[in-house]
């Protein structure tokens, strides 16, 4: 069996670029996905199209009100400051919904005639947003900043004597978490998936196809010592990749947990029992292929099938009921889980041990069917 495994270890050293392609795919993501989703929307443009006072070279003339006044305030506001929005002014309405409509703006605020003669007549004025709305992301980014403003001149100048109203402290338990920090415990569990794919998957039928495997069948090794040699040399695989996309990624998404002794223990556990899972479960897939094209096919369907499901990206929780199904028995939601746990949480054991069960289950549940059907002939 040993030597099966150092056979295996001995082809993967001497092939630096397979080791490198298993583990550069990981690192892309991570740092383009994790710098291209999550940061904050700057200079969406805005259109207002003002009917109560007009563009402000219109009418210079005219005296606007002082609620008009406070949103245009509000809004070179947020563009000095904030930069989420980068605003000019229309004279119609058509025009800016013309522009929106062809993506020169991302929207467009109309403020009603007699807005100002309406807010002192307690008429309950409005101004109305128009949104393209084929883009959500930038949609619900001016909507909430709008929405802000709005509630912001709801505030009353003068404030009671006795309030009734009620108020949301927030209190935040950890640091902001950029998005390829929040990206980092998924490309971990993806790295290991990629090697296993690649070193154990791929390369175990290209074995098979070249008759390597009619060595091992001539000795007297039994089935599961075959099937143990085989999976202990891809788990090793796989923990190297694991090893480092977790110290690789932790000093590129600025993660300072993973340096910590008691947590990097717990990450060496994660790491194993992922491996363990993510190894035992491909040799299950491939126990009866002898094409070699047929793990150069699926690779694509696995990789969307189990990692975007696993909570890496998108909260479980948005999932339909479905895909919750699949979330909740696929292995990389656990290894998410438990890298979240100890990178982003700086949690302990408690934390991490349902995953860690699961894995390992996972793990000695697949290996016994591989061994099952596992055929000792050609």
């Amino acid at each position: 069996m040993w030597a099966i495994v150092e056979r295996d270890l001995r082809k993967f050293l001497r092939s630096p670029a397979l080791m490198l392609v298993s583990m550069v795919f990981p690192l892309v993501q991570l740092i383009v996905l994790g710098n291209a989703f999550g940061g904050k929307i700057h200079d969406a443009r805005l259109a207002i199209v003002d009917h109560d006072c007009g563009a402000p070279s219109q009418d210079s003339s005219r005296i606007c009100g002082v609620p008009d006044l406070d949103i245009r305030e509000a809004l070179n506001a947020v563009h000095a400051n904030a930069r989420t929005i980068s605003f000019s002014y229309y004279e119609d309405e058509r025009s800016a919904l013309r522009d929106v409509q062809n993506g020169v703006l991302h929207g467009a605020v109309i403020i009603p005639p007699n807005f100002s003669r309406d807010v002192y007549q307690r008429k309950n004025p409005s101004v109305g947003l128009v949104l393209d709305n084929s883009d959500n992301f930038m949609a619900s980014t001016l909507e909430q900043v709008l929405g802000d403003l709005v509630a912001a001149q709801n505030v009353p100048m003068v404030s009671t004597r006795v309030t009734r109203e009620q108020a949301l402290k927030i209190v935040e338990l950890y640091p902001y978490i950029e998005y390829m920090k929040y990206l980092l415990p998924g490309s971990i569990a993806l790295a290991m998936f990629v090697s296993v794919m690649i070193g154990g998957g791929i390369v175990y039928i290209d074995d098979k196809a070249r008759g390597v495997h009619e060595g091992y069948l001539v000795t007297p090794i039994s089935k599961m010592e075959l099937v143990l040699g085989l999976n202990v040399a891809g788990a090793i695989k796989a923990m190297g990749a694991g090893l480092v996309l977790s110290f690789v990624g932790s000093l590129l998404a600025g993660v300072t947990t993973t340096f910590q002794p008691t947590t990097f223990v717990l990450i060496l556990a994660m790491i194993a029992a992922t491996s363990l899972a993510f190894v035992t479960m491909m040799s299950l897939i491939m126990v009866r292929v002898d094409d070699p094209l047929v793990p150069r096919a699926i690779f694509g369907i696995l990789n969307t099938l189990l990692f975007f499901p696993s909570g890496s990206i998108y909260p479980v929780q948005a999932f339909p009921g479905w895909l919750k199904v699949i979330a909740y028995v696929d292995p990389f939601s656990y290894s998410v889980h438990g890298f979240k746990a100890l990178l982003l949480r700086d949690a302990g054991v408690a934390a991490i041990w349902g995953d860690l069960l699961y894995l390992f289950m996972f793990a000695i549940i697949a290996l016994a069917c591989t061994a099952a059907l596992f055929k000792r002939t050609l």
